[in-house]
């Protein structure tokens, strides 16, 4: 028997051994970061908790209450608007999909009292936050191209559409106070932190 060949390919399969033993063992790519996912996230949790605290405040009235015959929305059709443009800019800039936006909720006869008005706001943040947790900070930065409504044609990040949304209710969110104030009710401190 020739061992030449024999020795040859012990040298090779010690080599192969050596090489393989001296690469670093393959590392998982680190998970995309969180961090301002995570603080949008607590923002709109505490967005939540301030919206529920002008419904606490308000009663069965104030939720029909319109401040003149010239306001256009009454307190509770304010907060299903507020509840209307969480779904609709958040499923626009990509959010999860929904069959809630803009016009599914206010002026329907379902919502006039205080409690479905609570349930179908709370649910509009639900949503807001659940989209939000589906996402990692990287992909906040990824651009939607939307048409809004008929020629309104929008460009922006994933995370532009969030915070309009959240500019939006609170801005609403806002307004309600008058009506509170209108009724000789106190409305809710405010919830920065």
């Amino acid at each position: 028997m020739e061992t030449k060949p024999f020795i040859a390919l012990a040298c090779l399969a010690g080599a192969s051994l050596l090489y393989s033993c001296s690469q670093p063992a393959p590392q998982e790519a680190a998970a995309p970061s969180t961090t301002r996912v995570n603080a949008m996230v607590a923002d709109w949790q505490r967005a939540k908790k301030f919206t529920q605290a002008y419904l606490d405040s308000a009663d069965e009235k104030t939720v029909a209450y319109k401040l003149s015959e010239k306001t256009p929305r009454s307190f509770g059709a304010q907060l299903l608007h507020l509840a209307e443009a969480n779904y609709g800019l958040v499923k626009a800039g990509g959010g999860n999909a929904t069959d809630m936006g803009f016009g599914t909720l206010e002026g329907k006869p379902e919502f006039v009292t205080k409690a479905a008005v609570a349930d179908a706001v709370n649910a509009s943040y639900d949503y807001v936050i659940a989209s939000l947790g589906t996402l990692n900070d990287n992909q906040l930065m990824d651009t939607v191209k939307v048409e809004l409504f008929p020629g309104m044609k929008v460009a922006m990040t994933k995370e532009a559409f969030y915070n309009k949304a959240f500019e939006h209710q609170t801005h609403h969110r806002g307004q309600a106070t008058q009506y509170l104030r209108a009724q000789g009710k106190t409305p809710p401190q405010e919830m920065l932190f």
